[in-house]
């Protein structure tokens, strides 16, 4: 075979001897990413090769290769220069080369907790990138392949990640907590053809059982080959070798002499095919928490994800220089699309876990935070116990100046028409002005005594905590306590609503547009509907029924299960979301007059509770009650098909132990004297107090011995407690219970 290559005006000529087949490509119409096929006969004489081209020629015999690239991120020459760069992208990796091109040299990552530590600019981003995704092309990996991803937050997750997309391979990713069950049951059911995985320690862990499966290669992100069991008969790459191969070829496919000073793309092999990567080719394959049931792997496109990427600047108004600090999972589809959001916007991340959480965000003081409302409810814990642990003085103080703020943000929010109702008759002009005018004046008395507290006691506490302008919450129900507490000590929250399934993000609150109680407004190119359970029939704004959703954010379906992809969606597109939820109605006064169209959720469908009675109870309501005190530390509500509730709680035997030494129900001086019996009193009456505005009260309980973790396997790897598995452990504790 005699092989041409035609630069820098055109790409890719190759000619069999015996076929006399030419292939060109032509970058003056490099959008569309089509090969052009010409007959050639005769030798190379019969070539008329203009100014301005190279001939290279080479004899050369193998299997014509499929090399399929990011279209943005490696390509030579645009011809849409009037284009924006977000529209320019049609794949997520090419944001890097955008992002290395606007913030070239400012800090994108800081990893300081793996070794060596890291700090990486947004231009080495972009080269370890497109090193990581040409050493994936060495090792052998081809378009469409599903690669395992098996890590947890790093800077060189993202560099995995970002590469294994760039050669148009699929990531399945999960993170190293899970089960090792899971993961297998994951890598077989997506049809995985290699690993890339975290450390030494997760491998050893999963290698008995992996150790049999056909696999082509082995990534180890961090740590040493040598840590590794292996008994030779796959071949291992660390992440540097992966690097190191990848910055090689491409060092000798790279065409230095006539290539623009701006050129990213490699010169194909000569005896591959060029591909561009299209938007509706599947990205990754996130496989759901399965809080109930086997986790499904939701197929998410480019185009799925680009759509997080350009959306998400509507609600969280980052710019360049500010600060993040990521600790959730970062194969959570919410930690990642607003990963990828970010780092377009020139931010700089740091890396930490929720153990460092608290020391980190003193250190680091992050314009914003992005996490589940469990890390905001810890904070929440921590001020909480503070403020306890003060002097009688000054914990009154600080509680009257709480109590003083919070009902002045409840007025200022009826004034400026910002106070959620579902009510979907407005009320008259005259009790519009009556009721905006009294808010008025008792906002204004308030409001000095606001201030005061902000001064002498809010600013202390933000400046623990960081966050100067947002904290972000999704990927779970925010409570309500905790959104008005952190309103009230003006720590700016936002919540969100959103699924694997769509990406995850389809409403979030803005900053100019902050609804406390709601999940916000649809984001872009976004639709709801709230239909009946039984009827499907669409349902007035502000009834509750099932939330329906459909936008591009929403998925490809789940692989290989088209029994579940077609129960979710419909063939008009609506997404069945399995949550509770009701839609604001529009008022032009009054109140509620900014409330109209956000979107409220009231739980999944799922988790209601059917009494004997007939009675469908929502527990949601009733733990996020129950949470507010400090003695309750988990709780999962239960009484499927019982005559009335019960409930298993977790206690925070701590403050269990220092309530009943105040109470002297244990000796001041025993630190072991609170019996199980006192102690289930204690908490049931704790129970029962937070609980008793509620629609539905809790009757007998039964305290667990230890908490709901991840690595117990009563939560998911997203921190959400699997109620399916708690009340597995504990049916016989259940069954005795309701006896």
């Amino acid at each position: 075979m005699a092989t041409f290559f035609f630069a820098p005006n055109h790409v890719l000529g190759s000619s069999s001897d015996c076929g006399h087949t030419l292939q060109f490509r032509s970058n003056n119409n490099s959008r569309s990413g089509q090969l052009y096929h010409r007959k050639w006969h005769g030798s190379r004489g019969g070539i008329s090769v203009s100014r301005g081209f190279r001939v290279l020629c080479q004899s050369k015999t193998e299997e014509k290769q499929i090399r399929r690239h990011s279209p943005f991120l490696e390509r030579v020459l645009l011809d849409d220069n009037d284009a924006s760069e977000s529209d320019r992208w049609k794949a997520v990796p090419d944001i890097w080369r955008s992002s290395a091109a606007k913030y070239g040299d400012l800090v994108a990552l800081v990893d300081p907790y793996h070794y060596p530590p890291s700090s990486i600019t947004y231009k080495q981003l972009e080269q370890e990138i497109l090193d990581f995704a040409e050493g994936m092309r060495v090792v052998g990996v081809k378009p469409d392949e599903k690669i395992a991803l098996f890590a947890d937050n790093s800077c060189r997750w993202l560099v995995a990640d970002q590469g294994i997309m760039a050669t148009g391979a699929i990531n399945v990713v999960r993170g190293s907590r899970s089960s090792v069950e899971e993961l297998l049951q994951i890598y077989n059911h997506s049809e995985s053809i290699a690993l890339a995985v975290d450390t030494p320690e997760l491998f050893n862990r999963i290698s008995e059982e992996f150790c049999s499966k056909a696999m082509k290669f082995i990534v180890l992100l961090w740590g040493e080959k040598s840590s590794l069991k292996n008994e030779g008969k796959v071949p291992i790459f660390d992440y540097k070798e992966i690097l190191e191969l990848g910055r090689e070829s491409r060092k000798s496919l790279l065409d230095s002499d006539d290539k623009p000073s701006d050129v990213n793309i490699l010169i194909a092999e000569q005896s591959d095919t060029y591909e561009v990567i299209k938007s509706d080719d599947v990205a990754t394959l996130v496989y759901t928490s399965g809080t109930s049931g086997n986790p499904k792997g939701v197929m998410l496109t480019h185009r799925n994800l680009l759509h997080q990427i350009k959306s998400l600047g509507d609600a969280v108004p980052c710019v360049g220089g500010d600060k993040f600090l990521s600790m959730l999972p970062p194969w959570h589809c919410y930690e990642r699309a607003c990963e990828y959001f970010a780092f377009t916007c020139g931010v700089e991340q740091f890396y930490t876990s929720v153990r460092k959480m608290k020391d980190d965000l003193r250190k680091y003081q992050p314009t914003y935070i992005i996490s589940v409302p469990l890390v905001y409810e810890s904070l929440y814990s921590g001020i909480q116990k503070q403020i306890s642990s003060a002097s009688t003085v000054r914990k009154l103080i600080v509680l009257t100046f709480i109590r003083i703020s919070m009902a002045y943000m409840e007025f200022k929010r009826i004034y400026e028409g910002m106070y959620l109702t579902r009510n979907q008759k407005q009320p008259s002009y005259l009790v519009s002005v009556a009721d905006w005018l009294w808010a008025r004046i008792i906002a204004a008395l308030l409001w000095p005594l606001h201030v005061l507290g902000k001064k002498l006691v809010y600013s202390k506490i933000q400046s623990a905590i960081g966050i100067s302008k947002a904290g972000i919450s999704g990927g779970g129900c925010l409570p309500s306590h905790v959104d008005k507490f952190f309103e009230a000590i003006d720590v700016k929250l936002q919540n969100g609503y959103g699924l694997t399934e769509t990406s995850p993000v389809v409403a979030s609150r803005r900053s100019n547009f902050n609804v406390i109680g709601s999940v916000g407004l649809p984001i872009r190119h976004t639709e709801f509907k709230v239909v009946d359970s039984e009827t499907g029939e669409v349902l007035s704004p502000g009834l509750s029924g099932i939330l329906k959703v459909r936008g591009p954010q929403v998925m490809k379906g789940y692989y290989k299960n088209p029994g579940a992809t077609k129960k979710a969606l419909d063939d008009d597109g609506w997404l069945d979301t399995g949550d509770i939820g009701w839609i604001a109605p529009h008022h032009s006064i009054g109140r509620s007059r900014c409330c109209g169209g956000v979107v409220v959720l009231e739980g999944r469908a799922k988790d209601t509770i059917v009494l004997s009675t007939g009675e469908n109870v929502e527990p949601v309501e009733i733990e996020e009650a129950a949470l507010r005190s400090s003695l309750i530390q988990q709780i999962v509500v239960i009484g499927q098909d019982q005559r009335r509730l019960g409930a298993i709680v977790v206690p925070n035997k701590e403050e269990a132990l220092l309530a009943a030494k105040k109470l002297a129900a244990v000796d001041a001086a025993d630190a072991s004297g609170l019996s199980n019996h006192r102690l289930t009193r204690l908490v049931y009456e704790e129970l029962r107090k937070w609980t008793s505005g509620c629609s539905f009260q809790i009757g007998p309980i039964i305290i667990a011995d230890e908490p709901f973790t991840i690595d117990s396997g009563l939560m998911t790897p997203t921190m959400k407690i699997r109620r399916d598995r708690v009340v597995a452990q504990y049916k016989e504790q259940i069954d005795n219970l309701f006896k």
